[in-house]
């Protein structure tokens, strides 16, 4: 992951880096459907280390917190409330960081299922530099179609 985001990025379906194939944009720290850049088709903005919901600015809006590579269900603080662990390219349910736990890795802009290498378990692509916080809002969009 980068320290900043560059002017936009695109995420893809599995391997493909073809127009059509456009899942989301990532902009100036909102994630768009698609292709677009209109405020209605914002599917959810990164204020600081807060995931919100749309293009709400609102605490009741924060789906997400993320906190020293841990993602938090909303505001939460608290451990019990932990989803996951990012850490060392690797995505881990929860709070744990045993092999047998990791959800997906990232690797060279492209985010494979487990700990596969092969392409046949890439779930998207992207073609740029992402925070850590558009990440995991980009992850929660691709994968659970928020």
């Amino acid at each position: 992951m980068a320290v900043s985001s560059g002017p936009e990025v695109k995420i893809y379906k599995g391997t493909s880096t073809f127009f059509s194939d456009v899942l989301y944009t990532v902009r100036d720290g909102k994630v768009y459907k698609e292709r677009s850049a209109f405020s209605s088709d914002i599917v959810c903005s990164v204020i600081g280390h807060e995931i919100h919901e749309g293009d709400s600015k609102f605490t009741s809006s924060v789906r997400y917190t993320v906190r020293d590579g841990k993602v938090y269900k909303g505001t939460s603080q608290y451990t019990s409330d932990i989803l996951l662990t990012i850490r060392d390219g690797r995505i881990y349910r929860g709070t744990s960081t045993y092999s047998k736990d990791i959800l997906a890795t990232i690797r060279d802009g492209k985010v494979y299922a487990g700990t596969s290498q092969y392409t046949s378990d890439i779930r998207f692509t992207f073609d740029g530099p992402l925070l850590l916080e558009e990440f995991v809002a980009v992850w929660f969009a691709v994968m659970y179609v928020w």
